[in-house]
C-alpha cells in the first residue's frame, strides 16, 4: 500500500498560510513526551503528525522529553520512547530535555517575580485547590498573594537552596483569581520535590510545572507550531501568558487537535502503568497492550500504523475509531509481505493407512499466492499427519464439509483423503483417525476428476515442529470512553479474563529458521509474529497479530 504523507487537514492549511504569508521561512515541530511511561498508539498519532508535517515542508522536528517530574520519570521510559520513534520510521533533528533548560526557566521565573507577576505561596496543594473556586464562582486570593517582590525573591532562592520541605511552599503566577478560566487563577509554576532526577541528579529540588515549562521549552527551541490535544485548549491563554510575560524572544503558536480514541482500548498511561505494576500483563510490551512496543511485539508494522494514523486524519472534534480499522491496515500491509504456511493449533493425529510406511515426499506450494515473486516452498508429506481437531466431527450437522466418517476432503497442497475409522480412548475421546488417500488427486498434477467441498490444512507428523500459539482478544470488555478514563477499581473490574488463549500445536519443519519478529500467514488462522521475548530455538512462540477476515470496510 502506498503511503500518503500530505492528506489535507486544518493544521497543514495553517502551516501553508504561515509560509505563504512570510510569517515563517520554515517550520519547527516537536514531539514532547513525558518520560513517565511507554508511548502508546495515541502518542503515535502525535509522532506521525509532527514528523510528517516537518518532513513535508522541509522543516525540523525535535524529540523533547518533558522531564519536569522526577517522582514519576525514569531513564527506561526515555530509552523506550526513543526506540519507538525510530521504529515508526522517524529521525529527530534534535534531541532535547526540559531539564536542559532548568536554569533558564528559573531565571525567567525571577523576571515574573520582579514584575510582580509571581509570588511564593505557603498554602498547601489542597488549600490552593479549594480557593481556586469553580466555573460558577470566583476564586479566593491567597493571604500570601501580596508579599513584596523582595520577600518573594528571597523565599524563591531559599526554595532553590533546599531550605523548605516538600509541599511547604510553591511559586504561583499572579494573574486573575476572578478569571472565568480557572486555569488562569494564579496557577502553580514551581513546587518543591527533594528527589533525584534521571538527568540532573540532585542539582535541583524545585521543579517547574508542566504548564510553565512547556511553553518555555517551545520558545527556547524556536518551535513554530506547537501541536497538542484538545484538553490543552483551555491552557492556551496560560501558554501565551508565560511566553509573553517571561519576555521570550520567540512566540510559538499552540494548535489543538483531537486525540486518538479507539474502541475497547485504554489510552491512560496511569492505567497502563497500573496493569504493569500489578502484573496483570506481561510488561509494557505485552501484545495486548496498546503501547507501541506492545504492538511491535504482537507483530504490527510501522507502515500499517502510519497508514492507519494518516487515514483517520486530524480534526478539532473528539471521536472514537473502531479498532477493526487498525486491524484492516495490518492485513493490507502483510497480505503481500507475509509468507504463507500451515500450522495446526489443536492437533488430531491422522494415519493414512494406504500410504507407504517410511516414505516421505516433498510437495510444492507457493510461498505467497498473492505475490508469486516470493517463489515456492517444499512441504513434507507422509503416512502420519496432524489436522485441526475442529476439522473433524463424528456426527456432523448438515452442510458440514470437513472430515467425518465416510467423507472425503482435500488436504491443502496435497491429496484427497477419506475418513474410514475413528480411534477413541477409554473415556470415549477421539485420539486418532484412520484414513485412505487417493494418489491420483495430487494437488498441481492436473487432476480433473471428482470434486470435494472441503479443504483442510495439516502438518506432517514426523518432522513437525512443536510451537506455542497465543491468541488475543481485547484486554478490556466493551467500554465507553468515559468508563475507560474512570476510577481504577471499575476499570480493573472490566478486564477481559479471556484476553489471551495459549494453545500448543505444530508448524511446518521449514519454520526452524524463523527469527523473532518474522511474520507469517497461517492458513485459515490469521497473521502471526514470532514472539521476540519468549520464543527460543527449542520452542517457537507465535503471537496472533490479527485474524484473516473482518467485516470492516474502508471507504
Amino acid at each position: 500500500m502506498e503511503e500518503k504523507n500530505s492528506s489535507s487537514n486544518f493544521i497543514r492549511n495553517i502551516i501553508i498560510e504561515d509560509l505563504e504569508s512570510g510569517k515563517h521561512d520554515s517550520i519547527i515541530t516537536r514531539f514532547p513526551p513525558e518520560p513517565n511511561g511507554y508511548a502508546h498508539i495515541g502518542h503515535a498519532k502525535s509522532i506521525v503528525l509532527n514528523f510528517d508535517l516537518a518532513n513535508e515542508f522541509k522543516g525540523a522536528s525535535n524529540l523533547r522529553f518533558d522531564d519536569t517530574n522526577p517522582l514519576k520519570e525514569d531513564q527506561e521510559y526515555v530509552d523506550s520512547i526513543k526506540e519507538d520513534v525510530a521504529w515508526l520510521g522517524y529521525q529527530w533533528d534534535n534531541l532535547f530535555f526540559a531539564s536542559d533548560y532548568f536554569e533558564e526557566m528559573y531565571q525567567r521565573a525571577i523576571i515574573l517575580i520582579k514584575k510582580g507577576l509571581a509570588y511564593v505561596d505557603d498554602l498547601s496543594v489542597e488549600e490552593i485547590r479549594q480557593t481556586r473556586g469553580t466555573a460558577q464562582g470566583e476564586g479566593k486570593e491567597s493571604p500570601y498573594r501580596n508579599r513584596s517582590i523582595e520577600e518573594n525573591l528571597a523565599l524563591f532562592e531559599k526554595m532553590r537552596n533546599g531550605e523548605f520541605k516538600d509541599g511547604e511552599k510553591v511559586l504561583r503566577a499572579k494573574i486573575d483569581m476572578a478569571s472565568p478560566n480557572i486555569i488562569m487563577r494564579d496557577p502553580v509554576l514551581y513546587r518543591i520535590a527533594h528527589a533525584t532526577h534521571h538527568n540532573t541528579g540532585d542539582k535541583w529540588c524545585i521543579y517547574p510545572m508542566y504548564d510553565y515549562a512547556h511553553p518555555l521549552e517551545d520558545a527556547i527551541e524556536g518551535v513554530t507550531h506547537s501541536l497538542c490535544t484538545l484538553e490543552f485548549e483551555d491552557h492556551r491563554p496560560l501558554y501565551d501568558w508565560v511566553v509573553r510575560e517571561t519576555e521570550m524572544e520567540h512566540q510559538p503558536r499552540q494548535i489543538e487537535f483531537a486525540r486518538l480514541n479507539i474502541t475497547n482500548t485504554v489510552m491512560s498511561k496511569r492505567k497502563l502503568k497500573q496493569l504493569v505494576d500489578e502484573n496483570r500483563v506481561d510488561g509494557w510490551d505485552d501484545p495486548r497492550m496498546p503501547t507501541v512496543s506492545g504492538l511491535r511485539r504482537r507483530g504490527y508494522t510501522p507502515e500499517a500504523i502510519r497508514t492507519f494514523i494518516r487515514e483517520i486524519g486530524v480534526s478539532k472534534s473528539n471521536s472514537t475509531v473502531d479498532s477493526q480499522m487498525l486491524e484492516h491496515f495490518i492485513r493490507e500491509d502483510l497480505k503481500l509481505k507475509a509468507p504463507r504456511t500451515m500450522g495446526v493449533l489443536k492437533p488430531l493425529k491422522v494415519v493414512i493407512t494406504n500410504y507407504p510406511e517410511g516414505e516421505i515426499e516433498w510437495l510444492d506450494a507457493e510461498v505467497n499466492s498473492e505475490n508469486p515473486e516470493m517463489g515456492m516452498r517444499k512441504i513434507p508429506f507422509s503416512r502420519e499427519i496432524y489436522i485441526e481437531q475442529d476439522d473433524f466431527m463424528e456426527n456432523p450437522p448438515s452442510k458440514y464439509h470437513r472430515l467425518f466418517p465416510g467423507n472425503e476432503v482435500r488436504l491443502k497442497h496435497a491429496y484427497f483423503i477419506q475418513c474410514n475409522d475413528v480411534i477413541k480412548n477409554d473415556a470415549g475421546e477421539v485420539i486418532e483417525l484412520h484414513c485412505t488417500y487417493d494418489p491420483e488427486t495430487k494437488s498441481g498434477s492436473g487432476f480433473t476428476g471428482r470434486k470435494v467441498k472441503g479443504t483442510i490444512h495439516w502438518i506432517e507428523a514426523t518432522s513437525a515442529l512443536s510451537a506455542e500459539f497465543r491468541l488475543y482478544e481485547p484486554l478490556v470488555l466493551d467500554l465507553e470512553e468515559e468508563e475507560l478514563e474512570g476510577d481504577s477499581k471499575s476499570f480493573l473490574d472490566r478486564l477481559n479474563p479471556d484476553s489471551m488463549e495459549v494453545v500448543e500445536g505444530f508448524v511446518e519443519p521449514n519454520m526452524k529458521d524463523a527469527k523473532p519478529q518474522d511474520k507469517f500467514q497461517f492458513f485459515r488462522h490469521g497473521y502471526f509474529n514470532v514472539d521476540p521475548k519468549h520464543s527460543t530455538e527449542e520452542k517457537l512462540v507465535f503471537n496472533r497479530i490479527v485474524s484473516l477476515k473482518s467485516s470492516f470496510k474502508v471507504d
